[in-house]
């Protein structure tokens, strides 16, 4: 079966096939304006979109000039036209007006671009930038397409997702001149169009590892709202390239672009910029009150382990339980977890202060809702655990979504999930359905807890069932 990528591309060498590489419109054969230079600062990268694949018609009225010079007094650093007519309804056309009503700002041709002609075709359309996929294009086909932007000054905007993506850039990179090479991860899987805001980040420092420290990297799609944009932005990213919601909300534009220009680093983006865990699924062991469970769900191979930070919970370790603990942390490989429920609470601002000074290392959210959380916490490692009390799952995991949390716990003891996201599952999980649960849903990551104790010992951990549950990771890697 063919991926929703292959599809445009072979319809796309169709078309061109029929029409020619101009697609049946008429290109100046003299560029019209000066080249730009692109994204030489941190910016936002706005689209002019019609449509996608994913969500078909996104704003098929969307006039091209108007919107360029609404993206332009926005202060948007550069705008991206989309080119590909059958499933984002755009043109070379539109790449024109657009160019010629922002005389002043970068503008990138996005497209699904396959050879040089077409670069020569954008330079004189007006574009300063052309977007190269590294999954549709062979090195050496990449090569003489960057090759021929650069001889125009012209950057080209290489797309990235994979390692095998890492080394097609880096064979670029030996050629042509980094002042005209800028990097893209895409947060959406184009053969799947599913999203992962933590995507680009797993591409990082393997980008700078070939281009440099000072590399030019772009955050691309999923994000909505000024809060996902304030995270993209506090991730150590060059820019972000934002096409359904500058498309959809004309107000919503210049929030945006403040919203992602003026983000600092801080701990959460420190935390989400280093890699989680490569043996899948992630395993969690959460609840923990004693030392000699602590180490040895650790010594097992734990990622994470939890401490409950909440008063009338029977696992409650704040105070003295905990006291006893820390000690031993020192000497925990898993990341350590402090749960907290009622972010006011005494409890939680006593596991704020233990990661704040890195004794632990983020937080759970456990049941709260967005915009009780302060500032403060948010700006602290974190993630939100939603429950069946929370009301709908998948409302509520989209609405983290949108809120830029690039995961979230799901605690459901009736085992419903919302599988739109990368999936973090609780409730109920046990050694005896563990398996069952990980191949019916193919979680990231298991969080367990009660299952592993026995039901009048809340907190004390059955060592034999903790085995069972952490050999599930290396049944499952050797698979």
């Amino acid at each position: 079966m063919k991926d929703i990528l292959t599809t445009i591309v072979e319809k796309r060498k169709e078309d061109m096939d029929r029409l020619g590489v101009t697609f049946g419109f008429e290109i100046p054969e003299v560029r019209q304006r000066p080249v730009h230079p692109f994204l030489t600062q941190k910016g936002v990268i706005l689209e002019v979109k019609r449509a996608s694949p994913s969500k078909g018609d996104i704003a098929p009225d969307l006039d091209a000039a108007e919107t360029a010079r609404s993206y332009a007094g926005a202060g948007a650093a550069a705008i991206s036209c989309l080119t590909e007519t059958n499933y984002f309804k755009g043109t070379l056309e539109d790449l024109m007006k657009v160019c010629k009503a922002a005389p002043d700002t970068a503008v990138l041709r996005k497209d699904f671009l396959i050879n040089e002609e077409e670069v020569e075709i954008a330079y004189r359309a007006g574009a300063d930038a052309v977007l190269l996929i590294a999954r549709i294009l062979e090195s050496g086909m990449m090569i003489k397409m960057s090759k021929a932007a650069a001889a125009h000054k012209m950057t080209s905007l290489i797309e990235v997702r994979s390692n095998e993506d890492i080394e097609k850039l880096a064979a670029v990179a030996a050629l042509v001149d980094h002042d005209y090479i800028v990097c893209g991860v895409n947060s959406r899987d184009l053969a799947t169009f599913k999203i992962d805001l933590l995507k680009p980040c797993s591409l990082l420092a393997k980008i700078r590892g070939v281009l440099g420290n000072d590399a030019r990297v772009i955050f691309e799609s999923g994000i909505r709202t000024p809060e996902a944009a304030r995270f993209a932005g506090s991730l150590g990213f060059t820019g972000m390239l934002l096409g359904e919601a500058a498309a959809k909300n004309p107000d919503l534009r210049s929030q945006l672009v403040k919203s992602f220009v003026e983000a600092k680093t801080n701990k959460n983006a420190e935390f989400w910029n280093k890699p989680q865990g490569t043996n899948k699924p992630l395993i969690k062991i959460c609840g923990l009150t004693r030392v000699e469970d602590l180490l040895y769900a650790d010594s097992l191979g734990a990622d994470f382990v939890g401490f409950i930070f909440a008063a009338g919970f029977a696992r409650n370790v704040c105070g003295e339980r905990f006291e006893k603990i820390l000690p031993s942390l020192k000497n925990v490989k898993a990341k350590k977890i402090a749960v907290i429920t009622d972010p006011a609470s005494p409890e939680a601002e006593a596991a704020a202060r233990y990661v704040e000074d890195g004794i632990l290392e983020c937080l759970q959210l456990h049941g709260i809702a967005y915009e009780a959380v302060p500032q403060r916490l948010l700006d602290l490692p974190h993630y939100f655990a939603i429950t069946e009390k929370s009301g709908n799952l998948k409302e509520a995991a989209e609405k983290l979504f949108l809120m830029g949390e690039p995961r979230f716990l799901q605690d459901s003891k009736s085992q419903s999930y919302d599988t739109n996201h990368k999936l973090w599952l609780a409730g109920g999980v046990t050694p005896e359905n563990a398996a069952e649960l990980i191949e019916r849903f193919q979680p990231e990551l298991i969080d367990v807890s009660s299952g592993i104790e026995d039901p009048d010992k809340p907190g004390i951990k059955k060592h034999e069932k903790l085995s069972v549950i952490l050999n599930l990771k290396q049944v499952q890697h050797d698979n």
